[in-house]
């Protein structure tokens, strides 16, 4: 199989160059890659051109319009059987495409993902952060967690789908907040099948502080209404789950001083098992601390961004052009 891997970036230039790196070092060489620059104020092409001599790679800049149309982009100029789309801050280990073409060869199926997880060289925020959006207590494992999951809905980060699937659905939308879901649901509700990959993980830095994390969840948040306005049933309850939390820390000091103290055993007690988890899992004390405030950070932001959106979006029936007008990457 021939491989596309379509990269858009957005003033991520450091970033950049470590995927790029990561793959020459792919063990399975039957691929191109694909650089799409969503209009950054610094080009990345200086690091393009490092790798002219150990990768098939095509560089393309243009004006910014989004993830979703950046994406379409470089699978308009794309060659490969098979697209594979990654985050500019990703990190893919050396075995990823050779498990990816031992998974199609097996069961082939046109539409995977595969889950992300951090390396040991992020920083201790970084592993944090991963574990915030990857664990069990927080997102459920619906990012490729579990070993199976049915109906499987696939995460730009980490995605692949065969060019005629592709075609078929007609790409990524014009959506700024969830238009890695849209293409999902459009997928599945084509008739296509979807399927994780467990072990074809990448190594996803997402946001380096915490305020910048605040703002992904926060758009996160937002983009699970505007799918609910698109596809009423795609809404399920884990979902609602950050915005009840949000709710119960904001009425946390008052129900502790009207209820008593014991109103907080839930909180307390959920956040210890966030400690001890991450802690066992990373094998470091610091990591399981810095988790329990990415958790908060995670579960408010995305709760924060989801109750906006109700607002805006449901109550007072504004489209989602109107009621969001920054664009997704600033």
């Amino acid at each position: 199989m021939f491989y596309s891997i379509i990269i858009p970036v957005f003033n991520r230039i450091s970033e950049i160059d470590e995927l790029l790196e990561s793959l020459t070092l792919q063990l399975y060489k039957d691929f191109e890659v694909i650089v799409v620059d969503d209009g950054s104020s610094i080009p990345c092409e200086p690091i393009i051109n490092k790798y002219q001599g150990q990768l098939s790679i095509k560089y393309f800049y243009k004006p910014n319009s989004g993830p979703g149309q950046t994406r379409n982009y470089g699978a308009e100029r794309s060659t490969g059987d098979y697209l594979i789309f990654f985050d500019s801050d990703c990190i893919v280990p050396t075995q990823y495409l050779l498990t990816v073409e031992n998974e199609l060869q097996s069961k082939y199926v046109g539409f995977f993902g595969g889950p992300d997880s951090a390396d040991s060289s992020f920083t201790k925020m970084q592993q944090a952060i991963n574990y915030s959006m990857t664990s069990i207590f927080t997102t459920g494992g619906i990012r490729g967690g579990k070993a199976r999951i049915d109906r499987f809905f696939p995460r730009s980060f980490n995605m692949g789908i065969d060019k005629s699937t592709f075609e078929d659905v007609g790409g990524f939308s014009s959506m700024r907040f969830g238009e890695d879901i849209d293409l999902s649901i459009r997928v599945l509700k084509k008739g296509h099948r979807s399927r994780l990959f467990p072990e074809s993980r990448v190594f996803h830095k997402r946001r380096t502080d915490l305020k910048k994390f605040f703002k992904q969840v926060f758009n996160s948040g937002i983009a699970r209404i505007n799918l609910y306005k698109k596809y009423p049933d795609s809404l399920k309850l884990i979902y609602a789950f950050p915005a009840l939390f949000t709710g119960y820390s904001i009425l946390l000091p008052i129900l502790t001083f009207i209820l008593g103290w014991y109103i907080l055993i839930p909180f307390i007690l959920y956040f210890l098992a966030i400690f001890i988890d991450s802690t066992v899992k990373t094998k470091s004390l610091s990591v399981g601390l810095l988790s329990m405030i990415a958790t908060f950070v995670q579960l408010t932001g995305y709760g924060c961004g989801f109750i906006y959106a109700f607002w805006k979006v449901i109550v007072l029936k504004q489209t989602k052009d109107s009621a969001f007008i920054e664009k997704f990457y600033k």
